[in-house]
């Protein structure tokens, strides 16, 4: 299935949550936090959207809309929603 973003939206894959503590205690996956960082997929048409297809970033949170897209999670969340670029 392909999913393009309308307007400011952008549809990012969420980074997996690390899964060991540098001191090598594993973190079961009730315990870990729901990760912030993400993927682009996929951008809108807006020219107010500063990432590409590609960019690692930071959102908010609470942000988005959560969907499967070929069985994987995915999020399609507003431009402004985008906290930071992760290079």
């Amino acid at each position: 299935m392909k999913v393009k973003p309308l307007g400011d939206r952008i549809l990012v894959k969420p980074v997996d949550a690390a899964e060991k503590t540098s001191g090598g205690i594993i973190i079961p996956q009730t315990a870990q936090e729901k990760t912030q960082e993400a993927k682009v997929v996929a951008v809108g048409a807006s020219e107010d959207i500063k990432v590409k297809v590609g960019d690692r970033v930071l959102h908010d949170k609470y942000a988005g809309t959560t969907l499967k897209v070929d069985g994987a999670d995915h999020i399609i969340i507003k431009a402004e929603d985008v906290l930071a670029i992760v290079e």
